[in-house]
């Protein structure tokens, strides 16, 4: 019987840490620079198709599907913000993420211009790109 107990234990035990390497697996973080984005662009559509406003917390990304949600963190006073990827770039291959002004306030970066970020967001799993497909054919994106 003890020996029952002790297997249903380690097992348990063994499962539940597989869960919490494949959850952290599914993190990544990034390091770089960020900027946001000049006021002239609020009112113009972005690539996504939506509108820029800069109070909205939304961020430009070269290669990270729309709807994604990152956290942006500026290392140097710990703030951080999520946002939402709506709009691609920069274009600037030493940029990793535009930020809309109120997410670039949020943090302490304007006035910077550019600042070293450190960036984390969720790799969807099969399950949430076949969602995301089906919400995106549904809202005509």
């Amino acid at each position: 019987m003890k020996i029952l107990l002790l297997l249903v234990a380690i097992f348990t035990f063994n499962f539940s840490n597989v869960n919490a390497q494949e959850n952290d697996e599914n993190i990544v973080l990034k390091k770089g620079k960020a900027t946001y984005y000049h006021s002239k662009f609020v009112g113009r559509k972005t690539t996504s198709g939506q509108v820029y406003r800069h109070e909205k917390l939304t961020a430009a990304h070269r290669t990270l599907p729309f709807g994604t949600e990152v956290t942006v963190t500026n290392p140097k006073n710990g703030k951080s913000v999520t946002v939402v990827i709506n709009d691609r770039g920069p274009f600037n291959k030493h940029l990793m993420i535009d930020l809309s002004q109120s997410a670039a306030r949020e943090i302490g970066i304007i006035g910077a211009g550019v600042a070293a970020v450190e960036m984390t967001y969720e790799l969807p799993g099969k399950e949430k790109l076949a969602n995301k497909k089906v919400d995106n054919e549904v809202n005509g994106i």
